[in-house]
């Protein structure tokens, strides 16, 4: 059986993204229930010169729907990242999880060998569509949502391994 681009990618990425969203109403409900401020946990940061939740929350959602749209051929739309609160980043992921369920998987056959560009500061990174997806989209997509998840559970104890939902 082949596995296809789209279940690699759109597929794999609404998956991770509706898990961070989890990962956000836990986050939330924990500050409500300890009753601090929930932009402790949008400001928190696994280290110093790390972004904070908020902006790994952003840039997980740009990697997800830039991807499958490189990989698709297309435009991906774009969001101002402008999100300062729970459900302002909850809706910038669902907007996200619409647009990859909306690109068809007829859109993504033959994207294994489609020529990708990512600019990457002052250089272009150049892949052939299945090492991007592999190499760069899937790494960068996990490495972001997964810094979220620390960067939230480095602050809120109620994000420990037994909230786990197979981010």
């Amino acid at each position: 059986m082949k596995v296809s681009m789209h279940a690699l990618s759109a597929e794999v990425f609404a998956n991770t993204l509706g898990n961070l969203s989890w990962i956000l109403d836990k986050g939330l409900a924990h500050a409500t229930q300890r009753k601090f401020d929930p932009g402790v946990l949008l400001a928190a940061r696994l280290a110093p010169d790390m972004l904070p939740l908020t902006r790994q929350v952003q840039i997980g959602c740009d990697l997800a729907k830039n991807s499958v749209a490189r990989l698709a051929g297309q435009e991906p739309p774009r969001f101002e990242d402008n999100e300062t609160s729970f459900e302002q980043l909850r809706t910038r992921i669902a907007r996200t999880i619409d647009y990859l369920q909306s690109v068809p998987a007829r859109a993504l056959e033959g994207s294994e060998t489609r020529d990708i560009k990512v600019p990457a500061g002052e250089r272009t990174l150049e892949f052939k569509g299945l090492d991007f997806l592999q190499r760069w989209a899937i790494p960068n997509v996990f490495f972001h949502v997964t810094t979220a998840w620390s960067s939230a559970s480095v602050t809120s104890c109620a994000l420990d391994a037994s909230s786990d939902r197979g981010v």
